[in-house]
């Protein structure tokens, strides 16, 4: 897997005023768990650019000048208003301890069932995987090429002894559904051809008229 470097710069004092400080000039305040203690940090908010602002999933160097710790973003909040960033959470990475992480979907080549005029949904566009740093893939590639008008494709297909899909095999990921609009549009359209088959044999049996007159309608006076 792809990994970002996060250039920063170690926290010193982790308060509120401290805090807004930061925010204030532009840093971010992030903590890494998962080691023996809590490492708090604070970089540029355009360093995250990248890792934040894209659907592939990225693992994280962090780069406090004396070392880097490589870890994983578990957590992220953004000003309800302004949706600038203003915490994020990582988690730290052992070469040896496995880690959960949601792996995006990605689909390949083009279903005949949308050819067709059915409908590709997604109904899982992240798959949680539970695996080791290394064995961690950049993405699901899904091939869509076989797909026709109700066909799908469930985790089961998709398993891998690299890592743990942590969802029910029987979890659909991608399936081939029919447009309702079509089938409403086929079925009126059936509806209305048997309609006219049966005003037609009815003008027929009545004198052969094209089309009977209401019933209420005024009769024709005189003979010119």
């Amino acid at each position: 897997m792809k990994s970002i470097t996060i250039k920063g710069s170690q926290r010193e004092s982790v308060g509120k005023k401290a805090t807004k400080a930061l925010r204030n000039a532009g840093m971010v305040p992030c903590v890494v768990y998962g080691g023996e203690k809590p490492l708090h940090f604070s970089a540029p908010e355009l360093s995250f650019r990248d890792l934040v602002y894209t659907a592939a999933a990225h693992t994280v160097k962090v780069d406090l000048g004396e070392g880097k710790v490589n870890a994983i973003m578990q957590d992220i909040q953004f000003h309800p208003v302004t949706d600038k960033i203003l915490h994020i959470d990582f988690y730290q990475l052992f070469d040896d301890k496995e880690v959960t992480m949601n792996i995006p979907v990605r689909i390949q080549g083009v279903s005949p069932g949308v050819r067709n005029g059915g409908r590709l949904l997604f109904r899982k566009r992240k798959l949680a995987i539970k695996a080791l740093p290394d064995k961690l893939p950049d993405f699901f590639d899904i091939d869509i090429s076989k797909l026709k008008i109700g066909d799908n494709i469930i985790v089961e297909s998709l398993l891998n002894d690299d890592f743990t899909i942590l969802h029910p095999d029987s979890t659909v990921v991608i399936q081939v559904k029919t447009q309702r609009a079509a089938i409403v549009e086929e079925v009126e359209e059936d509806e209305e051809g048997v309609e006219g088959e049966e005003g037609a044999e009815g003008a027929t049996a009545e004198g052969g008229d094209a089309a009977a007159a209401p019933a209420d309608a005024p009769k024709a006076e005189g003979g010119e």
